[in-house]
């Protein structure tokens, strides 16, 4: 069955090769959501979009852009993997709104309000006060329905993530996290925020990096799919899927820049504790790509149709792009 599906992963940050592109493949992955920027500004934007395209042309076989939720179905029907451009911040727009609407032309498909910090938009998940969504980030919120930028709110705080789904006129995504019932991480996300997700028509992706799961690496594949099966009678099987967060091949200091960006001389431990300084061992049911089908197995095996599947698995994330990607009409 897995290999028929169409398998879209919300969110990976790799260190993207030919060999990762391979692992993609082998894993029946149809798109992948691939933040290209964390802290990066304008012109550091710029070089990783060229970087990107230089790696479309060296591997044209393997992968290719995606600008619309139809290039996924062209993705799947050419037997490549598609890659869509996401921020993890809000700062490849710096102070200027008329960014927003730059950088959607340059195929940047969807921008984090915040990381884990109050940014120029929102509030991070990691400060004591949330003071929600800012004036800025109002605007910025329109203007991103407007061009078709999807907003995600992964990394925010419950009030911002709350208020930035009242003020989007268009469902919102947070693309890789989980039940904070689950496991109480600060990434991890109430019930109250999750029902209003649902309610809004937005969509939640599941994360797999050891730090968002309860018993970290050693959770297990049927504690996951148990959490699956809880939020989705808590969301609504239609409003769930897949964001792993998985960083592969990447060096500590790229953790550390994940994390401290230019904003810290001294690191900052993520959940708060030295023993979350380096990268976590890989889950033993997912250690890349190419255990997507475990993932699958694993949702029949705890009692999801056929039906269900296809949906977690990647439909859900396709129907969400064909509605949140088109720019609205003037």
């Amino acid at each position: 069955m897995h290999q028929d599906l169409i398998v879209i992963d919300g969110l990976q940050y790799s260190n993207w090769d030919r060999n990762i592109f391979l692992q993609l493949k082998e894993g029946g992955v149809t798109m992948v959501h691939a933040t290209i920027v964390y802290h990066e500004q304008i012109r550091e934007t710029l070089l990783r979009i060229g970087e990107w395209n230089t790696l479309f042309e060296q591997n044209a076989d393997l992968i290719m852009p995606v600008r619309s939720a139809d290039d996924i179905r062209i993705a799947k029907q050419t037997g490549r993997v598609g890659i869509m451009f996401g921020a993890q911040n809000c700062s490849p727009i710096e102070d200027d709104i008329n960014m927003i609407g730059i950088m959607r032309e340059l195929n940047l498909m969807i921008m984090q309000l915040t990381y884990n910090n109050q940014s120029l938009l929102g509030c991070g998940c990691y400060e004591a006060v949330d003071s929600g969504i800012t004036r800025f980030g109002t605007q910025a919120i329109k203007e991103m329905n407007r061009v078709g930028m999807i907003v995600d709110m992964s990394h925010s705080g419950e009030r911002s993530t709350l208020e930035a789904i009242e003020i989007s006129e268009r469902p919102i995504v947070i693309s890789h996290a989980n039940p904070l019932s689950f496991h109480e991480a600060k990434r991890n996300k109430s019930d109250t925020v999750l029902k209003s997700l649902a309610e809004s028509g937005g969509l939640l992706g599941f994360s797999l990096y050891p730090f968002h799961l309860k018993n970290g690496s050693n959770c297990r594949l049927d504690e996951f799919c148990n959490m699956v099966a809880d939020t989705a009678d808590l969301m609504g099987i239609d409003n769930i899927g897949i964001g792993t967060d998985l960083c592969q091949q990447q060096p500590l200091s790229i953790l550390e820049w994940m994390r401290n960006g230019r904003w810290s001389k001294t690191k900052d431990y993520g959940e708060g504790s030295k023993s979350n300084a380096d990268w976590p061992e890989p889950l033993t049911w997912f250690r890349d790509s190419r255990d997507f089908p475990n993932l699958t197995k694993g949702l029949l095996d705890r009692g999801f149709n056929q039906t269900e599947v296809a949906k977690i698995m990647g439909q859900n994330w396709l129907r969400f792009f064909d509605e949140g990607l088109t720019p609205q009409s003037s």
